[in-house]
Protein backbone atom coordinates (compact mmCIF):
# COMPACT_ATOMS: atom_id res chain seq x y z
CA UNK A 1 0.00 0.00 0.00
CA UNK A 2 0.96 3.31 -1.15
CA UNK A 3 0.67 6.43 1.45
CA UNK A 4 -0.09 9.63 -0.42
CA UNK A 5 0.86 12.92 0.43
CA UNK A 6 -2.65 13.54 0.58
CA UNK A 7 -2.65 11.46 3.20
CA UNK A 8 -0.61 12.66 5.97
CA UNK A 9 -1.88 14.36 8.97
CA UNK A 10 -0.57 17.94 9.02
CA UNK A 11 1.53 19.01 11.96
CA UNK A 12 2.40 22.01 11.10
CA UNK A 13 1.43 24.20 7.88
CA UNK A 14 3.54 26.02 5.26
CA UNK A 15 2.60 29.61 6.78
CA UNK A 16 3.35 28.45 10.34
CA UNK A 17 6.60 27.06 9.47
CA UNK A 18 6.95 30.17 7.27
CA UNK A 19 6.20 32.61 10.16
CA UNK A 20 8.75 30.91 12.53
CA UNK A 21 11.22 31.17 10.74
CA UNK A 22 10.87 34.74 10.21
CA UNK A 23 11.00 34.93 13.82
CA UNK A 24 14.07 33.00 13.95
CA UNK A 25 15.66 34.97 11.72
CA UNK A 26 15.16 38.00 13.61
CA UNK A 27 16.33 36.74 16.74
CA UNK A 28 19.63 35.48 15.00
CA UNK A 29 19.82 38.66 13.57
CA UNK A 30 19.55 40.38 17.00
CA UNK A 31 21.89 38.02 18.81
CA UNK A 32 24.95 39.13 16.12
CA UNK A 33 23.98 42.11 15.03
CA UNK A 34 27.25 43.21 13.55
CA UNK A 35 29.01 40.40 13.02
CA UNK A 36 29.37 38.03 9.94
CA UNK A 37 27.95 34.56 11.02
CA UNK A 38 28.41 30.99 8.93
CA UNK A 39 25.71 28.77 8.75
CA UNK A 40 26.38 25.17 8.93
CA UNK A 41 23.56 22.72 7.80
CA UNK A 42 22.98 19.07 8.03
CA UNK A 43 22.24 17.11 4.70
CA UNK A 44 20.15 16.74 3.48
CA UNK A 45 17.36 17.31 5.88
CA UNK A 46 18.10 20.73 7.02
CA UNK A 47 18.61 22.26 3.58
CA UNK A 48 14.90 23.57 3.29
CA UNK A 49 14.98 25.07 6.65
CA UNK A 50 18.59 26.86 5.88
CA UNK A 51 17.39 27.98 2.37
CA UNK A 52 14.48 29.98 4.79
CA UNK A 53 16.19 30.84 7.75
CA UNK A 54 19.27 32.31 5.54
CA UNK A 55 16.71 34.36 3.61
CA UNK A 56 15.54 36.06 6.88
CA UNK A 57 18.51 36.65 8.50
CA UNK A 58 19.60 40.59 8.19
CA UNK A 59 23.32 40.12 8.46
CA UNK A 60 26.10 39.12 6.40
CA UNK A 61 25.73 35.41 6.01
CA UNK A 62 27.68 32.28 4.36
CA UNK A 63 26.94 28.84 4.35
CA UNK A 64 28.27 25.58 4.16
CA UNK A 65 27.42 22.05 4.69
CA UNK A 66 28.08 18.68 6.60
CA UNK A 67 26.04 15.20 5.57
CA UNK A 68 25.66 12.50 8.71
CA UNK A 69 24.62 9.09 8.58
CA UNK A 70 22.05 8.21 11.64
CA UNK A 71 18.75 6.89 10.03
CA UNK A 72 19.08 4.68 7.51
CA UNK A 73 16.04 4.05 6.00
CA UNK A 74 14.03 3.34 8.49
CA UNK A 75 11.50 4.94 10.95
CA UNK A 76 14.05 4.76 13.91
CA UNK A 77 18.16 5.77 14.16
CA UNK A 78 20.44 3.48 14.30
CA UNK A 79 22.11 4.86 16.92
CA UNK A 80 25.77 5.19 14.81
CA UNK A 81 26.82 8.47 13.68
CA UNK A 82 29.02 8.49 10.61
CA UNK A 83 30.42 11.56 9.26
CA UNK A 84 29.86 11.49 5.03
CA UNK A 85 30.59 15.32 4.04
CA UNK A 86 32.67 17.48 5.60
CA UNK A 87 32.79 21.56 5.55
CA UNK A 88 34.24 22.56 2.06
CA UNK A 89 35.96 26.11 4.09
CA UNK A 90 37.66 26.65 7.72
CA UNK A 91 35.35 27.57 10.74
CA UNK A 92 38.35 29.20 12.40
CA UNK A 93 37.41 32.15 14.19
CA UNK A 94 33.70 32.42 12.72
CA UNK A 95 30.96 32.96 14.16
CA UNK A 96 28.93 29.56 13.62
CA UNK A 97 25.29 28.11 13.82
CA UNK A 98 24.68 24.73 13.33
CA UNK A 99 21.77 24.02 11.66
CA UNK A 100 19.76 20.77 11.62
CA UNK A 101 16.13 19.64 10.93
CA UNK A 102 15.02 17.97 13.95
CA UNK A 103 17.03 17.53 17.28
CA UNK A 104 15.93 14.40 18.61
CA UNK A 105 18.34 11.61 20.21
CA UNK A 106 21.12 14.81 20.34
CA UNK A 107 23.31 12.24 19.14
CA UNK A 108 23.68 13.55 15.93
CA UNK A 109 23.84 17.24 17.09
CA UNK A 110 26.27 15.85 20.12
CA UNK A 111 28.83 14.23 17.42
CA UNK A 112 28.82 17.48 14.84
CA UNK A 113 29.11 19.89 17.93
CA UNK A 114 32.01 18.34 18.82
CA UNK A 115 33.52 18.17 15.01
CA UNK A 116 32.78 21.42 14.81
CA UNK A 117 34.45 22.82 18.35
CA UNK A 118 37.82 21.31 17.22
CA UNK A 119 37.91 23.58 14.67
CA UNK A 120 37.78 26.53 17.09
CA UNK A 121 35.18 28.62 16.01
CA UNK A 122 34.51 32.38 17.53
CA UNK A 123 31.05 30.83 18.70
CA UNK A 124 28.86 27.98 18.14
CA UNK A 125 25.20 27.86 18.52
CA UNK A 126 22.58 25.65 17.33
CA UNK A 127 19.40 25.94 15.47
CA UNK A 128 16.74 23.45 14.60
CA UNK A 129 13.19 23.24 13.57
CA UNK A 130 11.66 20.87 15.15
CA UNK A 131 12.86 20.10 19.22
CA UNK A 132 12.00 16.34 20.24
CA UNK A 133 12.94 16.90 23.95
CA UNK A 134 11.37 13.40 25.21
CA UNK A 135 13.97 11.22 22.91
CA UNK A 136 17.29 12.63 24.16
CA UNK A 137 19.57 10.51 24.97
CA UNK A 138 22.86 12.93 24.76
CA UNK A 139 22.75 16.20 26.51
CA UNK A 140 22.07 18.48 24.08
CA UNK A 141 20.12 21.72 23.42
CA UNK A 142 19.20 24.06 20.91
CA UNK A 143 19.61 27.94 21.32
CA UNK A 144 17.16 28.21 18.63
CA UNK A 145 14.33 25.87 18.38
CA UNK A 146 11.20 26.51 15.54
CA UNK A 147 9.01 24.08 17.51
CA UNK A 148 8.51 21.70 20.17
CA UNK A 149 7.17 18.51 19.16
CA UNK A 150 6.06 15.28 21.14
CA UNK A 151 7.87 12.03 20.23
CA UNK A 152 6.14 11.61 16.73
CA UNK A 153 7.90 10.65 13.17
CA UNK A 154 7.19 13.87 10.86
CA UNK A 155 8.03 14.29 7.09
CA UNK A 156 7.62 17.46 4.99
CA UNK A 157 9.91 20.51 4.51
CA UNK A 158 13.13 18.64 3.78
CA UNK A 159 12.21 15.19 6.63
CA UNK A 160 11.85 12.67 4.77
CA UNK A 161 11.04 9.07 5.33
CA UNK A 162 13.17 6.93 3.12
CA UNK A 163 14.31 9.43 0.90
CA UNK A 164 10.58 10.29 0.10
CA UNK A 165 8.45 12.85 1.33
CA UNK A 166 11.01 16.17 1.60
CA UNK A 167 8.85 18.39 -1.26
CA UNK A 168 6.10 18.86 1.25
CA UNK A 169 5.33 22.12 2.00
CA UNK A 170 4.22 21.11 5.91
CA UNK A 171 5.11 19.22 8.24
CA UNK A 172 3.51 16.20 8.49
CA UNK A 173 2.99 12.74 10.79
CA UNK A 174 4.12 9.60 9.51
CA UNK A 175 1.04 6.93 10.15
CA UNK A 176 3.07 3.83 12.10
CA UNK A 177 2.23 1.52 9.45
CA UNK A 178 4.41 3.15 6.79
CA UNK A 179 5.19 0.14 4.92
CA UNK A 180 9.07 -0.71 5.25
CA UNK A 181 10.92 -0.02 1.63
Amino acid sequence: MQTTHTQLEVIYTAEQIAERVVAMGAEISRDYAGERIILVGVLKGASIFLSDLARAITLDCTFDFVAISSYGRGLRSSGAVKLIKDLDHSIEHRHVILVEDILDTGLTLAYLRGLLLQQEPASLRIATLLDKPARRLQKIEADYVGFSLPNLFVVGYGMDYAERYRNLPNICLMPPEAPEE
